[in-house]
């Protein structure tokens, strides 16, 4: 099976200022789809070339392991964000926040502080464990939340090329536009 780009649900401009039309050009247009490149490549003739990406995220090593996270991770990522965000929608979601946070300010402080300490790259999620409480994990590389037997809810991207563009090597101001346009509905959807 090919893995193909999958269409954004909004322009390439409708996310600035925070980022980019630029940013978005070489992160989704370059990166995400490099990614898909090379895995299409990678799983000719192997074990891999009709599995789904979560089969590969669950049982690859290497080069289709990373190339398969990463194209999995990126899709997940750009279904996390939409134009101006959304508020955080009451019911069991924010319940849950509070309940393994204490507050979703605090929830915010911490997971900002997750992605602006992920040594070198990769992302940071909030993913729900097997027995339903929140957690922050940060992962290097590729890693994905799936491989620990948890369900990912959101994501951040905190490989340079995600934010470089516009911020350079200041990642906690990426990290707070990033956060002004997280979609919370979508995220709550998946608790």
């Amino acid at each position: 099976m090919a893995f193909e780009l999958p269409a954004l649900k909004w322009a390439a401009n409708s996310l600035e200022p925070g980022i980019s039309a630029k940013t978005l050009e070489f992160h989704y247009g370059k990166h995400h789809q490099g990614y898909i490149n090379n895995l299409n490549k990678l799983i000719l003739g192997t074990a891999f070339e009709n599995a789904t990406l979560e089969e590969i995220i669950m049982k690859a090593e290497g080069g289709i392991f990373n190339n398969g996270a990463q194209v999995w991770n990126h899709s997940f990522y750009w279904d996390c964000i939409k134009p101006g965000g959304s508020v955080l929608p009451e019911g069991d979601f924010s319940k849950a926040i509070n309940r393994d946070f204490g507050s979703f300010d605090v929830f915010v402080e911490k997971f900002s502080a997750a992605c602006a300490g992920l040594f070198g790259s990769g992302w940071v999620w909030l993913a729900k464990n097997q027995n339903g409480k929140l957690e922050i994990i940060q992962e290097s590389n590729a890693g994905n939340p799936l491989r620990q037997g948890k369900t990912p809810l959101l994501t951040c991207d905190v490989w340079e090329h995600a934010y470089y563009l516009d911020k350079q090597n200041r990642r906690p101001d990426y990290v707070l536009d990033f956060l002004k346009i997280v979609d919370w509905q979508t995220v709550a959807n998946r608790y």
